[in-house]
C-alpha cells in the first residue's frame, strides 16, 4: 500500500529557501541529485485541492526527515502537483512557485557561467538533466504562459527559455511537446493568443546564443533553427496579413508586432555574424512588402518608428550591432543570396516611396519615447519634428538608390529615378527643416539632417558619393559636349548629391577641426575611413571642380558676412572692447566653431555640434577602442597607391565580401609593420616638407566686415581645407610613428599628400 505524504507549508518553503542562498551563491550541494527535485519541480495551483501533497513512497516511516525525502526512495517516485489552494494563503503558494522558478533560473545561469566553481557546476549540470529527465517540465512551464498573473508567466517563460538553452548547450534534444507546442501555435495566429509566448522564447533563446562567449553558437543556432524553419515563414506571412482595421483589440496585434520585429532582426543578424542559411533569416528579403505595409497601418507612432529604423538597419547591414559588442563574432563573408536580397529590399522601399510612403510617416505630433508618448504637465517638450524619422527615411531612400544603381546600366534610366525620388525626399524634407534649405545648394541637406547622428551622416554622404561616382562612369560614356557637361553639374547640385558640396557642408558643421576627421578615422562606430578614402580619390580627379565650388561657397559667405555686419553694427561695437583675434579658419567668410553662430545653418545649435566635435582625451580611448575589427572599412586602405582600386565601390556588396578578408588579413599583422624601413623613412621626408601653404597666411585678424582680407586664396573655404588636412597628416603622422594609428595610414597619408601638391600647383598658377 502507498501512502500521501504530507508536508508543512513553511517547512518546504524553509527548505526552497535554503536551497536558494547556496546556489545564489554558487556553493557545491552536499545532499543527492535527486533529494532536489522534488523542491525543484514547479507546483500547479488547483482550487479544487484540498491538502498539499508531495510524493509518494512505499513506507511512510521509513522517511526520515519530513523536510527532505530520503534519498533512497526518490529514484522511484514520481511527484504529486503541489495544491495549495486551502490549507494556506494564494500568496504562499504563488510565493513558492515563484521561489522553484527563480532557483531553476538561477542553476542554470551558474551552469552557464564561466565563473562558477567546476564541482559545483557539474552538481548542478546533474540535477537539472535529472529535472528535465523526471518529469515534464516544459508542459508545465508553457501551461503557466496565459495565467493572469503577469509576473508568473514571465518567469515560466524566462525559466522556460533558460532551460531550453541549457539543452542547446549539453546537445539534449528537445522534448517533442514543447516543438509541438510552438508549431501548433504559430501556425494558429491570430486564433491563438500563444504565440506571442512563442515569439518572446525563441527570441530570448537567440539573444542567449549571441552573448554566450562559447565557439560554437553557429552549430548551437543551427539545432535550434531547424524544427522552426518552415513555421516561421508560415507565421510571417498570417501576421502580416491580418487586418489592422478589423482588429478590436489593437494591443494584441501590436504586442506581437513588436516581438515578431524583434525575432526577424535576431535572424537577420545570425546571418550577418554567424555562418548560417536558413529561409527564415531571408524572410524579410522575400516578401518585403510585408514590413512595409505596416508603415501605413494607422498604428500608433513608435510602431511606425521601430519598423523604419529597421529597415534602415537592414539597408545599412547593421542588423545585430549591438548584440555583438565585446566579445562578438568576426563578420563571416556575405552569402550568395545577398546581392539579391539587398537588390529586393531596395526595390520594395522605392516602390513604396513611389506610391506615398512618406506621407503616411507621423513627422509631426507627440515624439514617441521609450516610456510611452505621454509627458508630464510640468515637463516642457520641445518643439519640432521627429529627426529619428526624418533620418531614417532619408537614408532609406538614398540608400535604396545606391543598391539599384549597382545593377543598372542605363544612365538615362538611373537620372530620371534619381531625379524623381530626390526630388521627393527634398520636398518631403523641407518644411520640416528651420530655416529651409537654401534654393542655390539642396546639397546642404544631409548636414541639416543628421546633424546629431554622425553616424548616420557618414552612411548618407558615403551612399550621396556612391550614386555620384556610378553615374560618372555612365555619363563618361556617352557625354561629349561642354553643354551636358554644365547640365550634369546643375543636376548633382538641383537634386543634393553634389559630393564636394556634401564634403564641404561636413567640414563646415564641424567648423575644419582636423581632430573631429582624426576621431572619425580611428572610430570604429562610423564608416568614414571608407567614405573618406573614396572622396579623396575623386577629388584628385575633380579638383578644377572642386575649386570652382569652394569660390562658389566663398562668395556666398561673404554676402552672409555683409549682412551680418550690416545688420549687427551695434553688437560688433558693444564687443569691441573684448574683441578676440581669430585665425583665418574661423574669422572670414562663415565663421565656424563649437559655439559660432551661423546665418545659413543657425538651426544647427552649439548643442548638437558638441555631439560631433570631441575633446582631445578622447583620442586615446578611441585608439584603444578601435583595435577591434569592424566591418572591414580599414581594409579600404590596404592598397600601396590610389590607383590601386580604381575600380572600388562598383558593386557595394560584393566589395563588402572582399574588405572583411582583406581586413582580417590586415589585422593579422603586427602593428610595427605599417611600412618597411623605407616607408618610414619615406613618410619622415614627406612630414618634413611642410608647410602646407606659405606661413604668411596665417595673419590673425578681427572680425570687423571692414578688416577681412581682400585675398580669397589665403582664407577661403579651399584654403581652410586644405589647411585641415595637412593638420590631419601632422596628427596621423605623430600617431603612426608611435604605433598607435589601429590600421596601416601610409596609403592615405599619400592621398593627402597628392591632394597637397594639387592645392600647391592650383595656387602657383594664380
Amino acid at each position: 500500500m502507498r501512502y500521501i505524504l504530507a508536508i508543512p507549508m513553511k517547512a518546504f518553503l524553509d527548505v526552497l529557501e535554503q536551497l536558494y542562498k547556496k546556489v545564489l551563491l554558487g556553493v557545491t550541494l552536499d545532499n543527492e541529485n535527486h533529494d532536489y527535485i522534488f523542491y525543484l519541480d514547479p507546483a500547479s495551483l488547483d482550487q479544487d485541492c484540498s491538502t498539499m501533497t508531495s510524493l509518494e513512497c512505499p513506507n511512510p516511516h521509513g522517511v526520515q526527515d519530513k523536510h527532505q525525502p530520503s534519498s533512497a526512495n526518490l529514484a522511484t517516485i514520481s511527484v504529486l502537483p503541489m495544491c495549495l489552494k486551502k490549507h494556506s494563503p494564494i500568496g504562499s503558494a504563488r510565493e513558492i512557485v515563484l521561489l522553484q522558478l527563480t532557483v531553476i533560473k538561477v542553476m542554470v545561469t551558474r551552469i552557464l557561467s564561466v565563473e562558477t566553481d567546476f564541482r559545483a557546476k557539474e552538481k548542478y549540470r546533474d540535477v537539472i538533466k535529472i529535472l528535465l529527465k523526471s518529469s515534464d517540465i516544459d508542459s508545465k512551464l508553457t501551461c503557466m504562459f496565459q495565467d493572469s498573473d503577469k509576473l508568473l508567466s514571465h518567469m515560466a517563460a524566462k525559466c522556460l527559455a533558460l532551460l531550453l538553452y541549457f539543452q542547446l548547450r549539453e546537445k539534449i534534444t528537445f522534448s517533442n511537446s514543447w516543438i509541438a507546442f510552438c508549431q501548433k501555435n504559430l501556425s494558429e495566429y491570430p486564433e491563438n493568443e500563444k504565440a506571442v509566448y512563442c515569439l518572446w522564447t525563441l527570441t530570448f533563446i537567440i539573444k542567449e546564443i549571441f552573448k554566450d562567449t562559447c565557439s560554437q553558437k553557429t552549430e548551437i543556432l543551427k539545432q535550434f533553427l531547424t524544427p522552426f524553419d518552415t513555421i516561421f515563414e508560415v507565421f510571417y506571412s498570417l501576421l502580416f496579413s491580418h487586418h489592422f482595421e478589423s482588429c478590436q483589440d489593437t494591443s494584441k496585434i501590436i504586442n506581437s508586432l513588436i516581438c515578431s520585429l524583434e525575432l526577424l532582426e535576431l535572424l537577420i543578424a545570425s546571418r550577418i555574424h554567424l555562418k548560417l542559411h536558413f529561409t527564415c533569416q531571408r524572410i524579410l528579403f522575400l516578401k518585403p512588402s510585408c514590413v512595409l505595409d505596416v508603415i501605413t497601418w494607422p498604428v500608433q507612432a513608435f510602431v511606425k518608428r521601430k519598423f523604419i529604423i529597421f529597415i534602415k538597419k537592414c539597408l545599412l547591414w547593421k542588423v545585430g550591432e549591438d548584440l555583438c559588442r565585446g566579445a562578438s563574432p568576426v563578420l563571416m563573408p556575405p552569402d550568395q543570396h545577398l546581392d539579391v536580397d539587398m537588390l529586393a529590399l531596395a526595390d520594395a522601399v522605392l516602390r513604396a516611396v513611389d506610391l506615398g510612403l512618406l506621407r503616411t510617416l507621423s513627422v509631426h505630433g507627440k515624439p514617441p519615447r521609450f516610456g510611452g508618448e505621454e509627458v508630464q504637465p510640468t515637463c516642457e517638450r520641445a518643439p519640432g519634428p521627429d529627426h529619428v524619422i526624418l533620418r531614417a527615411a532619408s537614408l532609406l531612400i538614398i540608400k535604396s538608390l545606391e543598391i539599384k544603381f549597382q545593377s543598372r546600366t542605363s544612365a538615362n534610366e538611373m537620372k530620371v529615378d534619381l531625379q524623381s525620388f530626390m526630388s521627393e525626399l527634398l520636398t518631403f524634407l523641407k518644411p520640416h527643416l528651420q530655416p529651409s534649405l537654401q534654393s542655390h545648394n539642396p546639397c546642404e541637406w544631409i548636414s541639416k539632417v543628421f546633424i546629431e547622428q554622425d553616424d548616420d551622416m557618414l552612411e548618407a554622404a558615403k551612399a550621396s558619393l556612391g550614386i555620384y561616382l556610378k553615374l560618372t562612369r555612365q555619363r563618361k560614356a556617352t557625354e561629349s559636349s561642354t553643354q551636358e557637361k554644365e547640365m550634369w553639374t546643375h543636376h548633382t547640385h538641383e537634386y543634393g548629391y553634389n559630393p564636394h558640396c556634401i564634403f564641404l557642408f561636413l567640414l563646415k558643421n564641424i567648423g575644419f577641426d582636423s581632430s573631429v576627421l582624426l576621431d572619425f578615422l580611428i572610430s570604429s562606430e562610423t564608416c568614414f575611413l571608407e567614405y573618406f578614402v573614396r572622396y579623396l580619390k575623386l577629388l584628385q580627379k575633380d579638383w578644377a571642380i572642386f575649386f570652382t565650388i569652394c569660390k562658389d561657397f566663398d562668395l556666398t559667405a561673404s554676402k552672409d558676412s555683409i549682412n551680418i555686419c550690416g545688420c549687427s553694427s551695434s553688437l560688433v561695437q558693444d564687443r569691441s572692447s573684448n574683441q578676440t583675434e581669430l585665425s583665418p579658419s574661423a574669422a572670414f567668410g562663415r565663421p565656424r566653431s563649437v559655439h559660432a553662430s551661423v546665418s545659413w545653418a543657425s538651426d544647427f545649435s552649439s548643442g548638437s555640434l558638441s555631439q560631433l566635435v570631441m575633446s582631445k582625451e578622447t583620442h586615446t580611448t578611441l585608439q584603444a577602442d578601435s583595435l577591434s575589427p569592424r566591418r572591414a572599412s580599414h581594409s579600404l586602405v590596404d592598397y600601396d597607391s590610389s590607383d590601386d582600386s580604381e575600380a572600388e565601390g562598383t558593386d557595394q556588396h560584393s566589395a563588402n565580401s572582399k574588405q572583411i578578408s582583406l581586413h582580417q588579413e590586415e589585422m593579422k599583422k603586427p602593428q610595427d609593420t605599417v611600412g618597411t624601413g623605407m616607408d618610414k623613412k619615406q613618410l619622415s621626408l614627406e612630414h618634413q616638407s611642410r608647410p602646407l601653404v606659405p606661413k604668411q597666411s596665417n595673419i590673425p585678424f578681427s572680425v570687423d566686415c571692414d578688416n577681412v582680407p581682400k585675398n580669397v586664396s589665403e582664407v577661403g573655404v579651399s584654403y581652410r581645407t586644405l589647411k585641415c588636412f595637412e593638420e590631419l597628416q601632422s596628427a596621423i603622422y605623430r600617431l603612426q610613428k608611435k604605433n598607435l594609428f589601429p590600421y596601416n595610414a601610409i596609403p592615405l597619408l599619400k592621398l593627402l599628400k597628392h591632394i597637397e601638391a594639387i592645392y600647391n600647383e592650383s595656387m602657383n598658377t594664380l
